[in-house]
């Protein structure tokens, strides 16, 4: 089966060496997160020149701090330095991030996305056209479009987000749905696709698999619990992603981790949600499950995420024993 991975901090190893590591164990794809001190684009370039069979992606870029045209630039820059091994990897982030960090105005962010998407599709066409585009949030003319051929996935979470993905987009990267809501969530995608005369069975489903795997079951268990309480309580589309099914939970998460009662918000993270939401347990444990993942749900592309709260030792054992080659 095809697997890829996420690393959100690479801790004191190098970019490139995480790359070249990442290839020798046989991942398919690696990709980066982007929110504050490190630039995705100048370590997937690292990365680029290091390996020379990975899939290489941005999980995600929000589409505030660049503008459409550098993002269709990044895009040309990168899928060149991969000798065609990218995918662009967009999303709305959070408003905190967008306004407290960039300084933007988190205005309606789905329109963000389509207005971003859409540009960035005619941005790199290569059809010889100068783009001109008027749109309700972005406004743009008179320059040539590129010519690179850039497969555009994006995490939409809500329904109209996702209808986005339907619209627009090669690929969705779902996060923080759970696995058990990812077929119920994805006919929002399909109808779109539908009425755009797009083939649904074309869009590739990538969702985040947050995979903690250890001896020691229960350290990766409560891994996974503080890594879902971070983010029902840092924003309110992780809340809706979850509430999908576990509504009533993610309230109390929510409501706790607010008023700093982060260990209360922990505990009330059940072994249901924990399972629903990730992978966490000993190795053979985490491999079974991320092959009952690949074969019968509509996945087709998961990506092994370590979670944040993970010790140095419990993330370099996840990415090893989650790693294809040990399947």
């Amino acid at each position: 089966m095809e697997l890829d991975l996420i690393v959100s901090e690479l801790g004191e190893e190098e970019p490139a060496d995480l790359a070249k590591r990442a290839e020798a164990i046989g991942y398919d794809g690696l990709w980066l997160t982007e929110l504050w001190g490190e630039n995705a684009a100048v370590q997937l370039t690292e990365m680029a020149a290091a390996t020379d069979e990975i899939g290489l992606g941005t999980a995600i870029v929000n589409v505030y701090s660049r503008s459409p045209a550098l993002l269709a630039m990044t895009a040309n820059s990168l899928e060149r330095a991969s000798d065609g091994r990218f995918v662009l990897g967009t999303g709305v982030s959070t408003k905190k991030v967008v306004e407290d960090l960039h300084g933007e105005s988190f205005d309606r962010p789905v329109r963000r996305a389509h207005e971003t998407i859409e540009l960035v599709r005619r941005f790199t066409a290569g059809d010889g056209e100068r783009v001109r585009y008027e749109g309700e949030l972005l406004e743009v003319a008179d320059f040539p479009a590129l010519e690179v051929d850039v497969p555009i996935y994006h995490a939409g979470l809500g329904p109209a987000n996702r209808r986005v993905v339907g619209r627009l987009c090669d690929g969705w990267i779902p996060h923080n749905i759970p696995f058990s809501r990812l077929e119920e969530a994805f006919e929002t995608v399909v109808d779109a696709a539908r009425e755009r005369g797009r083939d649904p069975d074309e869009i590739t489903v990538a969702p985040y698999v947050p995979t903690a795997a250890s001896e020691d079951p229960e350290l990766a268990r409560e891994t996974m619990r503080r890594h879902v309480a971070y983010y029902v309580g840092s924003g309110e589309g992780y809340r809706n992603a979850v509430a999908m099914k576990y509504e009533r939970e993610a309230e109390r998460i929510a409501n706790a981790w607010r008023e700093g009662a982060r260990d209360e918000a922990t505990g009330m993270v059940t072994d249901e949600m924990v399972d629903d939401l990730g992978v966490a347990g000993d190795p053979e444990t985490v491999r079974n499950r991320l092959r009952e993942l690949a074969a019968e749900s509509i996945v087709d592309r998961p990506i092994v995420v370590v979670p944040e709260p993970a010790t140095t030792e419990l993330r370099d054992n996840t990415i090893r024993e989650a790693a294809p080659e040990r399947f």
